[in-house]
């Protein structure tokens, strides 16, 4: 277990000139993650699974991946997979400012089942006929950047758009099938989730959030109850919680800094709320979740 999480970068001038999209096989990159398979990106992450059957966790979520499963991965999620057993595979990456000119909407990605704030599940299984369709699909993408020249992006950005709507399409179709879809979207949840991401370190009150997006506390909690299904406190006391795990899983920062990192006023305070959440200590869920 290491302090700090190795985070990686897209490299963006891989082929010569800029490119912000790439396709790359699991075998290529199970060589720089021999010493720590534990890591974040930077950038979007989706993950096909063709060979091999293992674990594969992504922040709080931790899967049974096999030939046909998708991941998805946002830029600074903690990623871990077992790179012994899940033995072949491709990784579509990309930076959403990619798309952002071809498609003149800088939120195109974030508004994504797979990739909002509000998102299900981080995977996704194909059936045999979509599992040849993303195939050819990514195939095509890969002849598309071995042929690609400097400012010839037209075709690969229609081709990620192509790839990503038809996930979009078999996510959502995915997670009614398994009988958890949520309600639809609500603009002001949206931005009270990004609003929670940004800030739960420092701000806990509902009523602060509520302020910020001109709304009151009541009507918060109404949409979060009904889109959601948990109230706008309890939301924000997951997100801590949820950090809270993640740090104790994937580093090993002695339990008084991650109550520090988490603006708790002492650690026997954040030992005593995380029992109460979880209803285990600190280091015993360390313990039992750690890679």
């Amino acid at each position: 277990m290491k302090r700090s999480i190795p985070q990686y970068h897209f490299y963006e001038n891989k082929y010569g000139s800029e490119l912000l999209v790439d396709v790359v096989e699991l075998k290529y990159v199970k060589k720089f993650l021999t010493e720590c398979s534990v890591h974040t990106l930077t950038y979007y992450d989706i993950t096909f699974i063709t060979e091999g059957e293992g674990r594969f966790s992504i922040d709080n979520q931790s899967f049974d991946a096999i030939p046909g499963d998708v991941f998805f991965s946002k830029p600074g999620e903690i990623r871990y997979w077992d790179i012994e057993h899940i033995t072949s595979g491709y990784a579509l990456i990309f930076e959403d400012e990619f798309l952002s000119s071809f498609l003149k909407d800088s939120l195109f990605v974030q508004h994504l089942s797979y990739f909002n704030m509000q998102q299900i599940s981080s995977k996704v299984h194909l059936s045999d006929p979509l599992y040849s369709r993303f195939m050819k699909l990514i195939q095509s993408i890969k002849e598309e950047i071995d042929a690609f020249k400097h400012n010839d992006e037209l075709v690969l950005q229609a081709l990620l758009y192509e790839m990503l709507i038809l996930l979009d399409r078999t996510y959502m179709n995915g997670v009614v099938a398994d009988g958890e879809a949520r309600e639809g979207r609500n603009m002001h949840v949206d931005k009270f989730v990004h609003l929670v991401d940004k800030f739960f370190k420092e701000k806990r009150s509902v009523l602060y959030y509520a302020d910020t997006m001109c709304i009151t506390s009541n009507y918060l909690n109404e949409i979060m109850n009904a889109v959601m299904h948990v109230s706008a406190k309890q939301y924000i006391q997951n997100k801590v919680m949820d950090e809270a795990k993640r740090l104790l899983t994937y580093t090993d920062l002695p339990v008084s800094e991650i109550a520090f990192m988490l603006n708790y006023e002492t650690a026997s305070y954040f030992i005593r709320n995380f029992r109460q959440q979880t209803q285990m200590t600190p280091l015993a869920y360390r313990k039992e979740h750690k890679p």
